[in-house]
């Protein structure tokens, strides 16, 4: 079973119009660049200058990547990555 990547709504387009995404790696880094792989206009929304856009937050299983090993972290089958986009306004 591989790694499942949720797809943020405004993100979608990008995806062909995906929910979520199936991929190998065996950390979150890899994960993203198969995601890439197969929607390439999805990698400059994530990434600028090869780190993790600073408005866009990726979660895996629930806990955020940053607070973790961030991109070098291990993923394993079965895992789940959400990549979430920051929201502002008033």
């Amino acid at each position: 079973m591989p790694v499942t990547i949720h797809i943020p709504t405004p993100m979608r387009q990008h995806a062909d119009g995906q929910a979520s995404v199936q991929v190998a790696g065996s950390s979150v880094q890899s994960a993203l660049a198969a995601l890439g792989d197969k929607y390439p206009a999805l990698t400059q929304r994530i990434f600028e200058n090869g780190q993790v856009r600073r408005f866009v937050n990726i979660y895996l299983n629930n806990e955020d990547i940053r607070y973790l090993d961030n991109l070098a972290t291990p993923v394993k089958d079965g895992d789940e990555l959400a990549i979430i986009p920051a929201v502002a306004g008033g």
